[in-house]
């Protein structure tokens, strides 16, 4: 029978996205791992405890996302997988957006900003907690929380570099040849460390209000037009549309999937075209 109390580590910035999936994770049972800025994440720890009953520990581990050195991600997660006891699975929620814009006006502090946090981050926690998995030797699971911006279908423009670091994850969780964990390419994830019996997926989430897409054209009007735009006539609700599939790509149940990108987005990336034109 599965066992559905996992020890998870969660990277989050204390969005609502971030904090209902560790509500959700949380009310399964889980033990969990906060990561990300400690006093934000406290609070969340704090509001979870108190609102469900008989809740496993939820502690948390501050870590600047915006870090340049490798080794500091190492020692975060190696905090962290002390606090859990054994590491099951890694949930990568932390972005950054910043403000639409064309990329010939992206500022280079800006720019170095969102590379840092949607690429460098995701690539040195990939690589410590996969290193962690190995050393188990009882495998795991890690989720790349992205989002449509980064796919084909779901281009937006002002945020070529956003949605360029997203596009590199999802591309980092397929996977392309088999090395050692600790030789990363260009592509390579999901096959790299399979052998380890490391799952390796990641979310592209459709749009919800107050991404910067509908706030660039107004929260009212966005609200409004979705109905006559998407296929289910809302955006995506940060409190209930995701944690399902993020419980699913964690358990036992999910045990043969890996190298995948589920889109969850209410069909929004299929009639993109549509929905800038009534925007």
């Amino acid at each position: 029978m599965e066992n559905q109390r996992k020890n998870v580590l969660v990277t989050s910035n204390g969005d609502e996205i971030s904090s209902n999936i560790a509500f959700h994770l949380a009310r399964r049972g889980c033990r969990l791992v906060l990561m990300g800025d400690g006093t934000a994440l406290r609070k969340i720890a704090e509001k979870i405890l108190g609102s469900l009953k008989g809740a496993g520990p939820v502690e948390v581990v501050a870590l600047d996302m915006e870090e340049e050195k490798e080794s500091v991600f190492d020692e975060a997660v190696g905090r962290a997988s002390m606090l859990l006891g054994k590491l099951d699975a890694f949930v990568h929620c932390y972005s950054y957006e910043g403000k639409m814009q064309e990329p010939l006006n992206l500022p280079e502090g800006e720019f170095k900003k969102i590379v840092k946090i949607n690429f460098m981050s995701p690539w040195y926690l990939l690589k410590a907690v996969g290193n962690r998995l190995k050393e188990q030797k009882s495998g795991g699971s890690v989720v790349f929380l992205s989002s449509i911006i980064g796919s084909e279908r779901g281009l937006y423009q002002g945020a070529a570099a956003y949605g360029s670091c997203l596009a590199g994850v999802q591309q980092l969780v397929r996977g392309v040849t088999c090395t050692e964990v600790s030789g990363y390419d260009s592509q390579q994830a999901a096959l790299e460390i399979g052998k380890y019996q490391i799952r390796v997926n990641a979310i592209a989430r459709g749009l919800h209000l107050d991404d910067e897409y509908p706030l660039s054209v107004g929260r009212d009007k966005a609200e409004k037009l979705v109905k006559d735009v998407a296929p289910l006539h809302r955006w995506l609700d940060a409190k209930n549309d995701l944690a399902s599939t993020v419980i699913y790509l964690i358990s036992d149940g999910a045990r043969y999937m890996t190298g995948t990108t589920i889109i969850v987005d209410g069909a929004q990336s299929l009639v993109r075209p549509r929905m800038r034109s009534y925007m």
